[in-house]
C-alpha cells in the first residue's frame, strides 16, 4: 500500500529565506503533484502554510520560547522598537531559567521543540491520519521528535540530516571520541539512534554519508536504515530574471549572500585584496565587496581597521520583506544576486567542509553569475564548480586566493568575465529520489 499520509516534522518550515526552510518547502509542489497529503509540524516563526494541514507550535524550553518568540514578534510587527522592548523583556524574565537549562542539559535551545512535536504527532497517528514520518532539520529537534514516534508506533521513518550530527576535528579524526560539549555528544548519540532506527537517511554530500558509515557499521545493512546521499537543490528563486543581460559598470562588484563566521570569513577576500592593489593600485577605485545577509565577522571586522578598507566593503545585513514594493526576502537577495558581477561562495576552513556544501550555492546556480568558490577539502563540491565554469581556489592557500582575484579583476577590466554554464540543480530531482526511495521501502516491507 502506498504510503500517502506524511508527517513533516520541520522546525524552521516557512521562514523567509532560510536554507533549513528552503530545503524542504522547495521539495512541497512536488511531494503534492505526486498525491502526498502531508500535516506540517514547525516551530512559530514561520509564515503558516495554507495548502494543507499546518501546525506551529511554541517550544516547551526557555531557551528555544526567547528564540521562537523574537522570530514571530519580528514577523508580526517588524523589528522596530516594539520588537526591542518586547524581546528585551521576556529575555530578562527568561534569563534564570535558560542559566538553569544550560546548567544541567547543556542542549542547543531547539531541542525542546521535540516535546510538543511528539505528542501532537502521537495524537495524529493514533488518530489514523499518519502512515509515514519525515523529519528534516536544520534544528535536530525534528530528528529527535521523529525517532520517538518511530520508536513508540513503529511507523517509518525518513530522515533528512542537512549538516553533519557529529562534528570531526582533523581529516584523521572518524569521529569515534566523546565530545566534551554536551550538545555535541547528545548529537553523536541521535546520530548512532538515526542510522539505527531510521528507515531511510540521507545526506547532503558524499562525505557525510562516508564518515556517517564509517562510525555506524550497520547502515545498509539488513533491517537498518538505507543511507544514500542527495543533492537538496533549489527551486528558481521569485524575481529570478529568466533572461538577465549582464552590464559591466564602472565598479567590480563581488558579493557575498549568508552567514560568516571566523572560520567562513570575508578577511580572506580583504587580505588578497592587499596584493592585488600592490600589484594595481588602480583597482581601488573600482572594487567593491558587498556582505548580504549577516553581521561582519569579527575577523573582517579587525581587518577592515588594520588595513582601512572601509570605502571597499559595503555591508547591507539582512534583507527582509519589502513593505513597498511587496517583494520578500528572497526575490529582493536574488535580485542582488543577479546584478553582481561575481558572486563569492565562502566555504570554511574547518575540518567538516569535508562534509558540506554551502546551501547557497544552489541559488547561486539559478543566477547565471559567474561564482568564485573559496574551498576546503571537499572534491565534491569542488567538481560541481568546475562542471560549470567558476573562478576556484582552495582557502588554505592564501596565494590561489590572491591570484584568482587578479584573475577576476583582469577578466573584469577586459569584460570577459567567465561565462557560466547553465547546470543548475533544482529540487524536483531531489523529491522524485525521496519519492522513489519511499516507493522500495514500501514495496520491500509489503
Amino acid at each position: 500500500m502506498q504510503k500517502k499520509n506524511w508527517l513533516i516534522l520541520s522546525h524552521g518550515f516557512n521562514m523567509d529565506g532560510r536554507a533549513s526552510s528552503l530545503t524542504i518547502t522547495d521539495k512541497i509542489p512536488y511531494l503534492l503533484d505526486a498525491g502526498i497529503k502531508p500535516h506540517v509540524f514547525s516551530a512559530i516563526t514561520g509564515i503558516r502554510d495554507a495548502r494543507f494541514p499546518h501546525k506551529q507550535f511554541l517550544a516547551w524550553g526557555p531557551a528555544a520560547f526567547r528564540f521562537d518568540f523574537r522570530h514571530w514578534i519580528a514577523n508580526q510587527y517588524g523589528r522596530g522598537w516594539f520588537y526591542k522592548i518586547s524581546t528585551g523583556l521576556v529575555s530578562l524574565v527568561l534569563a534564570p531559567f535558560i542559566a538553569l537549562e544550560k546548567f544541567f542539559l547543556g542542549c542547543s535551545s531547539q531541542w525542546s521543540w521535540a516535546m510538543p512535536a511528539y505528542f501532537h504527532g502521537l495524537k495524529l497517528i493514533r488518530d489514523g491520519k499518519v502512515d509515514l514520518i519525515y523529519s528534516t532539520g536544520g534544528a535536530w529537534s525534528a530528528h529527535l521528535a521523529g525517532l520517538w514516534l518511530k520508536k513508540k508506533t513503529g511507523l517509518p521513518l525518513i530522515v533528512e540530516i542537512h549538516d553533519p550530527l557529529v562534528i570531526r576535528n582533523s581529516p584523521t579524526d572518524p569521529g569515534f571520541d566523546k565530545p566534551k560539549n554536551r550538545d555535541a555528544q547528545f548529537r553523536q548519540y541521535l546520530e548512532k539512534q538515526i542510522c539505527k532506527y531510521a528507515d531511510l537517511a540521507w545526506w547532503f554530500t558524499e562525505g557525510a554519508l562516508h564518515y556517517a558509515k564509517l562510525r555506524n557499521p550497520n547502515l545498509n545493512t539488513h533491517d537498518n536504515a538505507h543511507g544514500f546521499v542527495l543533492m537538496p537543490g533549489a527551486e528558481p528563486p521569485g524575481g529570478l530574471d529568466a533572461n538577465p543581460v549582464h552590464s559591466y559598470t564602472k565598479q567590480l562588484n563581488l558579493c557575498h549572500f549568508g552567514s560568516l563566521a571566523n572560520d567562513r570569513s570575508l578577511s580572506t577576500i580583504l587580505n588578497a585584496l592587499v596584493l592585488l592593489l600592490s600589484k594595481h593600485p588602480e583597482a581601488r577605485e573600482c572594487i567593491r565587496v558587498h556582505a548580504y545577509g549577516a553581521p561582519l565577522d569579527p575577523l573582517t571586522v579587525e581587518a577592515l581597521k588594520s588595513l582601512k578598507f572601509d570605502d571597499l566593503l559595503l555591508a547591507h545585513g539582512r534583507l527582509e520583506k519589502d513593505p513597498v514594493t511587496g517583494m520578500s526576502g528572497r526575490e529582493r537577495v536574488v535580485e542582488k544576486m543577479q546584478s553582481a558581477d561575481v558572486l563569492i561562495l565562502l566555504h570554511g576552513n574547518d575540518e567538516w567542509c569535508a562534509e558540506y556544501i554551502p546551501s547557497k550555492l544552489y541559488d547561486y546556480l539559478w543566477t547565471g553569475r559567474p561564482i568564485w568558490g573559496i574551498t576546503h577539502r571537499n572534491p565534491q563540491l569542488d567538481q560541481m564548480l568546475l562542471d560549470r565554469g567558476a573562478y576556484l581556489s582552495p582557502q588554505s592557500e592564501p596565494q590561489a586566493v590572491a591570484l584568482a582575484l587578479e584573475r577576476i579583476w583582469l577578466d573584469w577590466k577586459n569584460q570577459q568575465l567567465i561565462a557560466p554554464k547553465w547546470l543548475p540543480v533544482g529540487a524536483d530531482q531531489a523529491a522524485y529520489r525521496i519519492l522513489s526511495e519511499v516507493h522500495t521501502l514500501t514495496e520491500r516491507s509489503a
